[in-house]
């Protein structure tokens, strides 16, 4: 009897584990775009096209390969448009009763699976470096689970930038030298585009008529859909790139959407590369002494550090994660995180990025949206939840530790020590958002001060109790407690002042 192997959108290679356990003279491979998926939160048009284009490309190249694929087609007229739902009906037709999937990265399609009425065995996803016990056993008996110590050991176990026992260059961390401000110029056309060939072009089409009401422009459309195309699209970044990718990570331009950003995660989290062939790719380019140091060690970092990390916490956490709010903060997402006007320039230019490419880098989410949702005391499920819909490269495994955890501080310090919030100098001295601004990033109070300067004080202020013994943040409570009295609370009642009209819809 055959079994039915399920491959979900964001697995799409050979190396996925239900497939290296499937037989292919017997067994029956299932892909489902299915309307649950593209809804359960309103998914930006271009990551809703980029999943299911490569998709269907990996069910071509399978059935080449001599695989036996039952398709699902979004608006195939018998599609149950559910995952499990898909299985039941494959299962009917093929005389199937057992599944194999690779666990998925989110616990909500986890318990799908597990409560689809088949037998359905959930193999770990091994693509990843870290296993769940290997983050597991190094998670154990730690006060402080800090990316840092977990990233060392994932250099250790890779052999990436080592000279033996020890970091290349003596260091394992090169980020002080990734700081450097926005550019005058960059010297990079961007990442690699590709134009739609028909596949692609009939899928645009189905997601113009089914999610065209959705956040996000669907067009122009040029993100790889293959192997082949994102294995291009990484050499390019290698190539044109890398060497100045670390010193100018952080830095955001108004004008600029890329700079020297790689723009692969998508490709990553879909299956299309493999980070570990990502990171070799930039090991090569050091060692041929095409990048310096600090650009590799910076790239490689993001990769088998951060992401594997946030993974690990994650799934170490459990389900509610993505739900905590250790802050308690409840204020509605404003309507300009979904493209309404704001006069906060740095915020209008991150948002409209988000809209047109399905794309900000980690500074301008961290930094701009992330650190406003946080001083402004937005809702975590609400921002969260925005997150999830409008970057391509957004699944919950990845997103939620980076947004409730990094961002937010939503978990209680899971995952930072302190809350990444800073005033507009940071914005300013990072980015060249601040020129042309309504609000002048000099002003404090009064007549245009940048709501960042006044929310900053606000949300130390009421958070006091929380943070004003925090190691890492006494500076900034003493700078506080210095200011004349009549200042802070003029601060306070313009903050105030600030959020109302934000919270009553007026444009701010």
């Amino acid at each position: 009897m055959s079994r039915l192997i399920l491959v979900l959108g964001d697995q799409l290679t050979d190396g996925v584990a239900a497939l290296k356990a499937a037989d292919k003279s017997s067994d029956v491979v299932v892909m489902a775009e299915v309307a649950e998926e593209g809804s359960y939160v309103p998914h930006h048009p271009k990551k809703i096209v980029l999943i299911l284009a490569a998709m269907r490309k990996f069910a071509t190249r399978l059935r080449e390969e001599g695989w036996t694929v039952a398709y699902s087609e979004l608006d195939d007229t018998e599609n149950s448009q559910s995952i499990p739902g898909e299985l039941l009906r494959r299962a009917e037709q093929h005389g199937a009763s057992e599944v194999i999937a690779t666990r998925p990265g989110e616990y909500r399609l986890i318990a799908a699976l597990e409560g689809c009425p088949l037998k359905v065995t959930l193999l770990e996803d091994d693509r990843f470096i870290a296993s769940h016990k290997d983050f597991e056993d190094w998670a154990e008996g730690r006060k402080a689970l800090r990316m840092e110590y977990f990233y060392r050991e994932m250099r250790r176990k890779t052999g990436l930038l080592m000279e033996g026992d020890k970091p290349a260059g003596d260091k394992w961390n090169y980020d002080h030298d990734n700081r450097k401000p926005a550019p005058d110029e960059v010297a990079f056309s961007g990442p690699m585009q590709f134009a739609p060939d028909d596949m692609v072009e009939e899928v645009l089409d189905l997601v113009e008529s089914r999610f065209g009401n959705h956040f996000g422009d669907v067009r122009p459309f040029w993100f790889a859909t293959d192997q082949e195309q994102a294995r291009r699209a990484l050499a390019h970044f290698v190539t044109y790139a890398l060497p100045r990718f670390g010193d100018f990570q952080d830095a955001m331009l108004a004008d600029n959407r890329f700079l020297y950003h790689a723009l692969v995660s998508p490709y990553i989290n879909i299956g299309l590369l493999d980070p570990l062939e990502v990171c070799q790719a930039v090991e090569q380019a050091w060692k041929d002494g095409h990048a310096p140091i600090n650009a590799a060690e910076g790239f490689i970092r993001q990769i088998i550090g951060w992401r594997e990390y946030v993974r690990g916490i994650y799934f170490l956490e459990g389900p509610d994660y993505p739900r905590r709010n250790g802050l308690n903060h409840q204020r509605k997402l404003p309507d300009f995180y979904w493209g309404a006007e704001t006069r906060m320039r740095c915020v209008s230019k991150a948002v409209e990025q988000t809209g047109a490419e399905a794309y900000a880098h980690h500074i301008q989410r961290l930094m701009v949206t992330g650190n406003f949702a946080l001083l402004a005391g937005l809702d975590p499920a609400e921002v969260s939840e925005w997150y999830l819909a409008v970057y391509a490269d957004a699944f919950e495994w990845v997103e939620a530790p980076n947004v409730v955890g990094m961002s937010l501080f939503a978990d209680g310090g899971v995952i930072a020590s302190k809350p990444y919030v800073s005033s507009g100098a940071y914005i300013n001295r990072m980015s060249d958002y601040c020129k042309g601004c309504h609000y002048k990033v000099s002003v404090k109070t009064g007549d245009g001060a940048c709501p960042f300067n006044l929310l900053y004080w606000h949300f130390l202020d009421r958070h006091r109790d929380r943070f004003s013994n925090n190691a890492r943040m006494g500076n900034m409570y003493r700078t506080w407690d210095r200011m004349d009295a009549m200042r802070r609370e003029t601060v306070l009642r313009e903050a105030d002042e600030f959020l109302d009209r934000m919270s009553a819809g007026e444009i701010v």
